[in-house]
């Protein structure tokens, strides 16, 4: 999960130093809400403060960062300062009660949750204030502050201002990220939250204070542009009660509430003390009509590192989904198929066991029998989890569909579009497009196929661009987040479109399909290049921004698989069909998609 940091002012901390301010006589004046500040970082950072009072509201008695959460019942008449502090107790649980009155004393700091080898000096992710090294005195005992509601009309709908934000003032009545700094470790609540992003296995889920923001028909909230975030999202990670396994547009009937927390995985968190009754929505699993005789279904999915090392059940569901869920499409290009002895790094590039397993599982579930054909990657090449090998791959329908074996395809070998006796052909089918060109640096190639459906040859490409890893966080210290693996795409978002578009050139009415997960959203600049000059096009336009998500992160429904036609191809239908993304139980962690189209001889 990576470490932590805590950084301090060392020479201040060193010196023991003790807060004196305008108008007090002795640091143990000092309040919360001075250690706080007006800023992200506190003005007192690596100073020792004394006798700080509040009741304590909140206990985390285990994991990297134990200590208790404390509030002041007097807070002060400045918006921009928060009246709560967490305390850090490395190593043990902390001898306090919620509801026990104490004066606090310690080392001011801020708390920077970080990966392996990240700087904290650098890093995207936003820092807690917090006391370490402390002591307290328990006084008595006094109500818990109420918790402040999050409602639809509290939390500002625009996000962050744009600049480093540890440099800026905060300004909590337009900005959410403010707004949430502003009550950071402060008790807060949701009342009758809906689910937005399903349990994880961490045990958290994401609710949204905003129910209506970018609402979709089974309780989504939507990811529709850089600029609409959805400030509404929080994450909801419990302190005491477990968390139940929901779903999206689940909810959490009654009252949520606990201290305002941060994390580097979904941002800004609730720490939950008092959860609310989870209520089911019943949202089910989608299933996808059947294609008619006349009909070529083509459909993509995500697979999530299956390898024949993973157990039968994983197989079993993935298997389910396609012959029931997505109705047998007549092909399907996978993406994350992983070698046969999956993370384990031992040379092994071939996934002949693994596409085995998983067609003989899909003619299990009721489904046809699925050949199938891939390239085996360079050993450690193509980025993916250590070992694994992932590659895209095909699946079709033999009864259905037929496939033009070309030989010559290899992991280093480009494909050509080539003049055929009836039109464009592959040099070699399968083959990888442009394998050595350098915006496939530890990256998936893309995987192009000729196939024939009712005498009319079809040309599908399977791509999986290279993932988001290095982008800044949507919640970061910096905004907007700079998003440095675009450029990877939208490079090889180009060698892919003048692929097709040499098809197209050879026959401008050739049957063109580029599917599969692009790691990108369809307003995205990688996007923009496959589809901006209409060689290509995504039949996801004609559906409401709402409804054509596939993938769910922090809480937002976004869209990174993706099918694109060319204009030969005509009209097509198309379907997201959710069974994966907006569940707690999942088989993978994408949604299939699938096109049903008549392509034209």
């Amino acid at each position: 999960m990576g470490g932590s940091s805590r950084v301090l002012a060392g020479s201040l901390a060193a010196c023991g130093v003790l807060v004196v301010l305008p108008g007090s006589a002795l640091a143990a004046e000092v309040r919360i809400h001075d250690v706080q500040g007006v800023g992200r970082v506190s003005p007192l950072l690596g100073q020792q403060v004394s006798g700080v009072p509040g009741v304590v509201t909140g206990i985390r008695a285990a994991g990297t960062s134990p200590g208790f959460w404390f509030q002041d019942p007097e807070p002060d008449d400045d918006p921009r300062t928060s009246e709560g502090l967490f305390v850090y107790t490395p190593g043990e649980a902390p001898a306090v009660a919620v509801g026990d009155v104490v004066s606090v004393s310690g080392t001011v700091a801020e708390y920077y949750a970080v990966g392996e080898g990240e700087d904290p000096e650098t890093t995207p992710n936003q820092s807690l204030t917090e006391l370490s090294g402390a002591t307290w005195q328990v006084t008595g005992t006094a109500p818990v502050p109420a918790a402040e509601p999050l409602t639809p009309d509290s939390v500002p709908e625009a996000y962050a201002p744009e600049g480093e934000l540890d440099a800026l003032p905060l300004e909590p009545a337009r900005f959410a990220l403010d707004f949430y700094e502003s009550r950071e470790h402060m008790t807060v609540g949701i009342a009758d939250a809906r689910v937005v992003g399903p349990t994880d296995s961490y045990g958290a889920l994401t609710v949204t204070s905003k129910p209506e923001q970018n609402a979709g028909e089974r309780g989504t909230t939507t990811y529709t542009g850089y600029d609409r975030p959805n400030s509404g999202r929080l994450k909801v990670e419990p302190v005491g009660p477990p968390v139940p396994a929901a779903n999206v547009g689940d909810e959490l009937s009654g009252r949520t509430e606990g201290p305002l927390d941060y994390s580097r995985f979904g941002g800004y968190l609730l720490a939950a003390t008092t959860l609310g009754e989870h209520r089911p929505v019943g949202v089910r699993p989608e299933t996808t009509r059947a294609q008619a005789e006349d009909e070529l279904a083509v459909a993509t999915y995500n697979v999530e590192n299956l390898a024949a090392t993973d157990e039968q059940r994983k197989f079993d569901r993935l298997a389910r989904g396609v012959a029931e869920n997505l109705a047998a499409p007549d092909v399907i290009a996978l993406e994350e198929v992983q070698d046969d002895t999956g993370a384990t790094d031992d040379g092994v590039v071939a996934a002949g066991g693994t596409l085995e397993r998983f067609a003989a599982a899909i003619e299990a579930a009721g489904g046809p029998r699925y050949e199938w054909r891939q390239i085996d990657p360079v050993d450690g090449a193509d980025g993916g989890q250590p070992g694994g090998n992932i590659r895209v791959a095909f699946l079709f329908n033999p009864a259905r569909v037929s496939f033009a074996d070309r030989p010559g395809g290899d992991a280093g070998t480009p494909v050509e579009v080539v003049r055929g006796e009836s039109g464009p052909e592959l040099s070699s089918s399968p083959g990888r497009i442009a394998p050595g060109d350098e915006a496939w640096r530890a990256s998936r190639k893309p995987l192009a196929g000729e196939f024939t459906f009712r005498g009319a040859p079809v040309f599908v490409v399977a791509d999986h661009f290279a993932s988001k890893g290095g982008d800044q966080p949507m919640h970061g210290r910096f905004q907007p987040p700079a998003r440095e693996s675009e450029r990877q795409r939208v490079a090889q978002a180009r060698l892919v479109h003048d692929f097709a578009a040499e098809l197209r050139a050879a026959d401008p009415d050739a049957n063109v399909v580029v599917t599969g997960d692009f790691n990108d959203f369809g307003f995205s600049p990688a996007l923009r290049v496959l589809t901006g000059d209409g060689a290509l096009s995504s039949p996801a336009e004609a559906l409401p921004p709402t409804e054509r998500y596939s993938y769910v992160y922090e809480g937002n429904a976004q869209a990174l698989d993706h099918v694109l036609l060319s204009p030969g191809v005509g009209p097509a239908e198309y379907d997201v069909v959710h069974v994966n993304a907006e569940f707690a139980d999942q088989a993978s962690d994408h949604d299939p998609q699938v096109v049903r189209l008549r392509p034209a001889r």
